[in-house]
């Protein structure tokens, strides 16, 4: 287990800038507004040899008005909890605010190493201007410039002394499933019920997820990471060059996930900026499971669940073989159904199906059922494999493959799916030149 340190600090001094920094990606969001960053941020580092996990939490503000600032206060203090060292950041340029007093005045009671980082000195009369955070009584201070690192070796040569020593277990790589959707159709909501705590802030304002996360997760004996992302929006309502970057989170998530959970309002339905979504992951050729929550305020209502179902499919043509669930966050109804789902087809993604049994189930049936001809001629469809990719790609070698079209090799890929199971899995077949 590695050590966790946090980043903490009111909004606005750099933070973020630092742990990007650190982890050497630009994985959290930075802007000159502050407040950009709301949920707390993971991400790995090592100095010296000695790794340890980062958290970037929002800034701290006390007393806020901001529907937000109470959330990441109760986020800062979460992260403060969960962490073994504590790097508290403050600003050169601003000198000593009250926001900075109620940070150290919190960080005083914590019986845990505690840095206090002046950031933005460089150079030396601002190196002369940090000696007034010794009011803060915290003791020593660390000057960096997080924007281009001067000052953070001294700094985290005395960060991994002051850190535990904890016994290294080799990490393995854990599958990914991204919880993506449009904003407000509950992905956040989603995972706590999942995980039963407060891990992402969660308010009635569309857009409070701004960066992609990952929290770890074990259900049904199967470990994963489970990625909470911005709401996907339609490129005309993107604004704000914040929410540009929350997309690209999203987008990012999605193509580094092996499951899509795709999380849509049942009030809204399956609309257009929803099908963008589901098709996004469908082209970068990742598992997917339909999931669709509030469903507690539509079930009243006289849908069925068979004909939302079927409204969905449609909407979906061709790639139909997608498991839909009916969820609701709210009374935790089948929220558990939607993991196992995804859970399966995860194994149906990764599925390998041995060429023996392959051709033995398809060189009759195309026998029975061969390509239509072409310009008088005949395809002959002699062996088929399955190719050693990440996901479902299937080769089948004939003699005449550019006469092959669209709608054999449909009939092909529905196969493969009725034969061997391949439910919320993309299949790609290609024929081949033998």
């Amino acid at each position: 287990m590695s050590n966790i340190v946090a980043i903490v600090g009111r909004p606005n001094v750099g933070k973020s800038t630092f742990f990007n920094r650190l982890i050497q990606r630009r994985e959290a969001i930075v802007d000159a507004v502050s407040g950009v960053t709301r949920d707390r941020h993971y991400g790995k580092s090592d100095w010296n040899g000695k790794e340890f996990s980062l958290i970037d939490t929002g800034g701290y503000v006390l007393g806020s008005d901001d529907v937000f600032e109470a959330e990441i206060d109760k986020q800062v203090e979460l992260a403060i909890d969960e962490a073994d060292a504590i790097i508290f950041m403050v600003d050169v340029e601003t000198g000593v605010t009250g926001m900075d007093e109620d940070v150290a005045e919190l960080l005083r009671k914590v019986n845990k190493p505690v840095f206090l980082v002046v950031n933005k000195v460089d150079n030396g009369k601002r190196a002369a201007d940090a000696v007034e955070f010794y009011s803060l009584g915290l003791g020593e201070y660390f000057t960096i410039a997080s924007i281009n690192g001067s000052g953070t070796g001294e700094l985290l040569d005395a960060l991994v002394e002051a850190l535990p020593e904890k016994e290294e277990v080799e990490e393995e790589v854990l599958p990914r499933f991204a919880v993506v959707g449009r904003p407000n159709a509950g992905k956040s909501s989603f995972i706590n019920a999942l995980i039963g705590e407060d891990r992402y802030i969660v308010t009635d304002v569309a857009g409070t997820t701004r960066d992609s996360i990952d929290t770890k997760y074990n259900r049904f004996g199967f470990e994963f990471n489970l990625v909470d992302t911005a709401g996907i929006r339609r490129k005309s309502k993107v604004k704000e060059d914040l929410e540009f970057y929350s997309v690209m989170r999203s987008v990012r998530a999605i193509e580094h996930a092996d499951v899509c959970l795709l999380v849509l309002d049942a009030t809204r339905g399956f609309d257009g900026q929803v099908q963008n979504i589901f098709w996004l992951a469908q082209r970068n050729r990742k598992g997917i499971v339909i999931l669709v929550n509030k469903w507690d305020l539509v079930e009243k209502d006289h849908k069925s669940m068979k004909e939302y179902e079927r409204v969905i499919k449609q909407q979906m043509e061709p790639f139909t073989d997608v498991p839909v669930v009916f969820i609701s966050v709210l009374t935790k109804q089948r929220i558990f159904k939607a993991i196992e789902t995804a859970v399966e087809v995860y194994h149906n993604r990764s599925k390998k199906i041995k060429t023996s049994k392959l051709n033995e189930v398809f060189l009759p049936l195309i026998e029975n059922y061969p390509p239509p001809a072409y310009k008088a001629k005949y395809v002959k469809i002699k062996y088929i494999m399955q190719l050693p990719t990440p996901q479902p790609q299937f080769a089948f070698f004939c003699n005449l493959p550019q006469y092959v079209k669209e709608p054999y090799k449909r009939f092909l890929e529905n196969k493969l799916r009725e034969k061997f199971d391949f439910k919320g899995v993309p299949i790609s077949v290609y024929m081949r030149k033998k």
